[in-house]
């Protein structure tokens, strides 16, 4: 129970259909001992803060249900913190919200509701599964309300885990959400919903970096042109992703965009949007939840809030890669990249080398 209204509400849903249901709240970061938390100027538009762990308990109290708050601080410093600062040091960009659900809900939390007794865990992602009767397995299917679905960050899910997990709110859309918290009288019932990263203040990834990093291990470089010419210089690769145009600082005649980054020679080569298409890349970690075989009929997303893309997946001995039938645009080292079978989630991994 993040203290948001669909996990609150998953929780009714449970109880209302007769389960024994315990609400647990992860302490993943502190937040009175973050120096950056304690600046009244700070905005942490987000879930599982101080004030968070108090509305889930005020639902878990509402609802007749027993609660707890599990301390997995280490895990997320470990899993997510640590993770996402030394991609970014590496010039790629990381996605936290996969690393959460792969390494501590569904994970670390699974493992302990087991120790437990529980037989399940239960969130409230927008997301579906279904038991395919013909093949004996587990399908990850989109959420119903195709605004909120959160599929795409559930690509790690095995088999084991799709068979212990619900997803009471998957086949509700947002407003119906809402009207249900209304009808328990869930004090989060109209609660804004999170949109930042948790644990940075104010969205400025390249200050909480910086404020973590000693300054030699900062790889700092050129800005240069995609035809090579010199722009300007920069103070570390952190500051950078795939498709950034503002921050820059250059003039130019025309909207100049970052294309790639050579963590290398800490080189920043930008250019203008002709160059921001490419044909492929090859996966990191690559990851598949039913094993399909290759396909010409994949769709891909390379980022959460792009629109799904034909694409073909080849495999040649250990490396797997993906061919787009059309070219796309800002495909980012670092991020994850999602193939669906119409709505249903087949796998995915991290985008690693990007074919022009």
């Amino acid at each position: 129970m993040s203290g948001g209204v669909d996990s609150s509400v998953a929780a009714a849903i449970l109880v209302e259909q007769g389960y024994d249901v315990i609400g647990v709240t992860m302490q993943l970061w502190d937040y009175s001992q973050n120096e950056s938390s304690c600046d009244p100027n700070s905005k942490f538009d987000t879930c599982c803060s101080l004030d968070d762990v108090a509305d889930a308990r005020l639902v878990a109290h509402k609802l007749g249900i027993p609660f707890y708050v599990f301390d997995y601080q280490d895990d997320f410093k470990e899993n997510v913190v640590d993770y996402f600062t030394d991609e970014y040091l590496k010039g790629r960009t990381p996605n936290p919200c996969v690393a959460c659900n792969t390494f501590l809900k569904f994970d670390h939390l699974l493992d302990r509701a087991q120790r437990l007794g529980c037989d399940y865990v239960a969130t409230g992602h927008y997301a579906q599964i279904h038991y395919d009767e013909v093949y004996g397995q587990y399908k990850l299917v989109k959420g119903l309300d195709s605004k909120k679905d959160q599929s795409y960050f559930l690509f790690s899910m095995t088999q084991d885990r799709l068979s212990k997990v619900l997803f009471p709110v998957g086949n509700l859309t947002k407003t119906e959400v809402r009207i249900i918290a209304e009808k328990y009288g869930l004090v989060n019932a109209a609660k804004k919903e999170s949109m930042e990263i948790c644990f940075i203040p104010n969205n400025d990834y390249a200050k909480f970096i910086a404020e973590r990093t000693s300054e030699e291990d900062l790889i700092k470089g050129d800005i240069r042109h995609e035809d090579g010419r010199l722009l300007s210089k920069h103070d570390g690769i952190h500051q950078f992703t795939v498709g950034q145009r503002k921050g820059l600082k250059i003039s130019s005649e025309y909207p100049l965009y970052v294309t790639r980054i050579d963590s290398e020679t800490g080189t920043v080569f930008a250019g203008e949007d002709k160059y921001l298409y490419r044909s492929g890349f090859s996966f990191k970690k690559f990851h598949m939840i039913r094993n399909f075989g290759n396909s010409i009929d994949f769709e891909v997303k390379i980022r959460y809030r792009s629109q799904p893309c034909a694409a073909i997946l080849e495999k040649n001995g250990e490396t797997v890669s993906l061919k787009f039938v059309t070219q796309q645009k800002s495909v980012t080292p670092g991020q994850i990249a999602v193939l669906y079978l119409g709505d249903e989630v087949v796998g995915g991994g991290f985008i690693d080398k990007v074919f022009v």
